[in-house]
């Protein structure tokens, strides 16, 4: 895997963030899911920023999504990961397992939910 294809801590978050979101993910809903997940505060520029350099790399694509109910209300941009965005997820997680395997402070295993 070529090295612009391993994601940055933070664009792994965001990315991670569009896969769990299943095809609602914008700007607010990625920062809520990435400090619920992480207790880590993501500004919405930060987010929004790294959406854009992930699209630029093709690793997420955009489609609007329904309007907001109140009057006037505009449509969401939202995300979805793209096949190759799955596989840069895949890359990067893999690749930061190896790096922490065998080290003291590597987390016990938690069960899903």
């Amino acid at each position: 895997m070529a090295k612009g294809d391993l994601l940055g801590e933070f664009e792994l978050y965001v990315l991670a963030a569009v896969q769990q979101l299943d095809g609602e993910a914008y700007g607010i809903t990625i920062a809520d899911e990435i400090e619920r997940r992480t207790a880590r505060v993501a500004s919405l520029g930060s987010v929004y920023a790294t959406v854009e350099r992930l699209a630029d790399k093709g690793f997420v694509a955009f489609h609007v999504g329904d309007a907001q109910p109140e009057r006037g209300g505009r449509a969401r941009k939202c995300s979805r990961i793209t096949p190759a965005g799955r596989r840069a997820l895949v890359a990067s997680v893999r690749a930061f397992d190896r790096m922490v395997d065998g080290l003291p402070v590597r987390p016990a295993a938690t069960p899903r939910r």
